[in-house]
């Protein structure tokens, strides 16, 4: 008998890698959608800047997403990501509840932050497992999503602490 040619084997932490890049690709196109209606709804000038501003950065972040997918030979196909879209439905439920109220751009800002930091653990993760992997290209365009990820949420924190929620509690 001949010894069979040996077959390669999977890499696991490559398939959970694209798994999850497909998962964030959803999420940030859906919250392409999402961040000018948060804007609009909020009363705070800087708040509203703060969601136009990270809009362009959203869309850059598909842009990278996508880059990283052609990187690895991939086409960039997104994954329903089960996490935004509870996140997404709990912010339209704080801005249907606290709509007219003083609250309403705190409410806002809660609803920013998960995000933000869902979005954080999500690109620390992959930039972890982009580099485990050796795939330099990638652990740059992540690295420079996850620097904006984490400024976007020091800034809503900025706005919640300046001035949001002592309108709120007044």
């Amino acid at each position: 008998m001949q010894n069979a040619k040996p077959k390669p084997m999977d890499n696991d932490l490559h398939d959970l890698f694209v798994d999850q890049l497909r998962d964030i690709l959803w999420a940030e196109n859906h919250l392409v959608k999402a961040l000018p209606k948060m804007a609009q709804a909020a009363h705070s000038a800087p708040l509203r800047k703060a969601f136009s501003d990270h809009l362009v950065e959203t869309e850059n972040h598909v842009v990278r997403l996508k880059d990283i997918f052609a990187s690895l030979g991939l086409s960039a196909r997104a994954k329903k990501c089960e996490a935004m879209e509870g996140l997404l439905k709990e912010a339209e439920e704080l801005q249907e509840e606290y709509a007219g109220t003083a609250a309403l751009d705190a409410a806002l800002i809660t609803a920013a932050q998960k995000v933000e930091h869902y979005e954080i653990a999500t690109y620390g993760t992959l930039r972890a497992f982009a580099r485990c992997m050796d795939h330099s290209k990638a652990v740059e365009l992540l690295t420079l999503t996850l620097d904006e990820e984490a400024h976007a949420d020091e800034a809503l924190t900025k706005i919640a602490e300046s001035k949001v929620n002592v309108a709120a509690a007044a």
